[in-house]
């Protein structure tokens, strides 16, 4: 299990926390052949996991170049949309957001572990859009998140991490329903090795030819039991869990895992 992660211990809200990054740690890797996963998910579920809006091709073929500037070798675009092609050669997934009539947008995505969106939902969104379900975000954020799209230069790496609580190891989570569904099912002795913790790094960079940008987004899991294991995690998870704003426990579905978390940090920290 990874552990790689851990912004819990960070912060527990909703917020920016954008930091900048090494251009070369822009990729973590850990997956040989991400294209082995993503390939059957883009022939079986099309839409959920693939978009791309009118006129995004040149963005999407600047990230190519970019991509393949990063892993130190050429990528052959073949048959696929320029983005895909580079998508399917890291373990991350690759969103392109452009200006359109004044208004940064998603203009194409290539998703294989998204949580709980689809590309199809959101290709084509707005800022405010993709963030709506965020409790408070036009009114705090997206001022200042617009401001650092219109702010990138070129050769910086942005990143920032978030976190949530699911009952699944699977990357591919179209849906929270189906998750939430199975909670019922877990033995709240076993909570700890039913519950994952699941945590999102993202980046940010421009593309300095069409000035757009590229978001990317790389998902770790890992069980509760791992972080129970050790006492000192444990409980800065269990600070973070428990002082939670309202908002923000609300925007994660807190409350649907709540008696399952609490007795493990229950059993397990006092």
């Amino acid at each position: 299990m990874s552990l790689r992660h851990a912004p819990w211990e960070e912060a527990h809200a909703f917020t920016i926390g954008l930091k900048p990054i090494a251009p070369g740690a822009w990729f973590e890797g850990g997956e040989a052949d991400p294209a082995r996963r993503k390939d059957p998910l883009l022939a079986a579920q099309g839409g959920l996991v693939w978009a791309e809006a009118a006129g995004s091709r040149g963005g999407q073929a600047e990230v190519l170049a970019l991509v393949a500037q990063a892993l130190g070798r050429e990528i052959p675009q073949g048959g696929w949309p320029p983005l895909y092609a580079a998508a399917r050669q890291v373990a991350d997934d690759l969103c392109l957001m452009e200006t359109r009539d004044g208004e940064w947008r998603l203009t194409a995505l290539s998703l294989s572990a998204g949580s709980f969106f689809t590309a199809s939902d959101v290709v084509g969104r707005s800022l405010a859009e993709l963030h709506g379900p965020v409790t408070g975000f036009a009114e705090r954020l997206l001022t200042r998140v617009t401001r650092i799209f219109e702010g990138l230069r070129d050769g910086l790496v942005l990143e920032r991490r978030n976190w949530s609580v699911v009952s699944s190891d699977e990357l591919f989570a179209p849906s929270s329903s189906a998750q939430r569904a199975r909670i019922g099912e877990i033995d709240p002795e076993r909570a700890a090795d039913a519950l994952y913790v699941r945590v999102e790094r993202q980046t940010l960079r421009r593309l300095p030819q069409t000035g757009g940008a590229v978001f990317t987004i790389r998902v770790w899991l890992d069980p509760l039991s791992a972080i129970a294991a050790e006492p000192g995690r444990l409980a800065a998870f269990a600070r973070a869990w428990r002082s939670a704003p309202p908002e923000f426990a609300a925007y994660k579905g807190f409350a649907h895992y709540a008696a399952l978390v609490d007795r493990v940090i229950g059993a397990r920290h006092s």
